[in-house]
């Protein structure tokens, strides 16, 4: 059997979360450049595990080696527009991220999301749980017009590495603010602005980009930081 045969096929999951349980879903990597790799994305506040903005997102890094779970936390999954208070949405995905470590047995896991999800990831791994990384998208920094409310006091307890991905024109995360709060963060943080692009990481076509470009610019730094995560546990080992 060879090693792409061997790899973990799609999966439809229903995770328990303490009394009550969600959907999930696992889809492997269409290029098996990074074999292995698992991404949990988790939605934003008002998305969902199969909304547009995740599902292209997931594609994307699906292209690039990446297998990805989706999933919906609780409220998502009851069809309520409020989200969980922030406990109940760390403790879905960590609920998720143990499954797809019983399922899959990633060789590397990355954990994070869009907007609230990739927060609720944030303050998982600040609270020193198991990964090998963060991918966040659309970090918000600070609610739209209040960026002297900043969700930025735990971002320095986290040790593991992280690529983190927000448009120059989010409301949710001021460049300059961003900047500020990260020299005080000591773990190996790559921050990549996306020019022009705002939450959705929607781009004007003044611009001379599309959306789909912003995309594959996502999807290849995302590829080429996993790749550096890579070489650098490689290098660790032979040492």
């Amino acid at each position: 059997m060879s090693e792409r045969e061997q790899q973990p096929t799609r999966g439809e999951w229903r995770v328990l979360v303490g009394g009550e349980e969600t959907s999930a879903v696992f889809e492997p990597a269409t290029d098996g450049a990074e074999q292995g790799v698992v991404f949990v994305f988790a939605h934003g506040a008002g998305g969902n595990m199969n909304d547009r903005g995740v599902l292209q997102t997931a594609n994307a890094l699906r292209a690039r080696g990446f297998g990805v779970v989706r999933f919906n936390f609780l409220y998502k999954e009851k069809k309520s527009g409020r989200p969980d208070p922030m406990p109940k949405l760390k403790d879905c995905l960590s609920a998720v991220v143990a499954r797809a470590k019983q399922e899959l047995k990633p060789g590397k896991l990355i954990i994070g999301g869009r907007s609230m999800g990739g927060r609720a990831a944030s303050m998982l791994a600040a609270d020193g749980f198991e990964c090998d990384g963060l991918l966040l998208l659309a970090y918000p920094l600070h609610p739209p017009g209040r960026p002297d409310q900043l969700r930025d006091a735990h971002l320095p307890a986290i040790k593991v590495p992280v690529i983190c991905f927000n448009g120059t024109r989010d409301p949710f995360c001021t460049p300059s603010l961003m900047e500020e709060v990260l020299r005080r963060v000591t773990t190996d943080w790559e921050m990549h602005w996306v020019e022009g692009a705002d939450h959705s990481f929607h781009v004007l076509k003044s611009l001379g980009k599309t959306d789909a470009q912003v995309l594959e610019e996502i999807g290849d730094a995302a590829q080429a930081w996993v790749a550096r995560l890579s070489a650098q546990a490689a290098g660790l080992r032979a040492r």
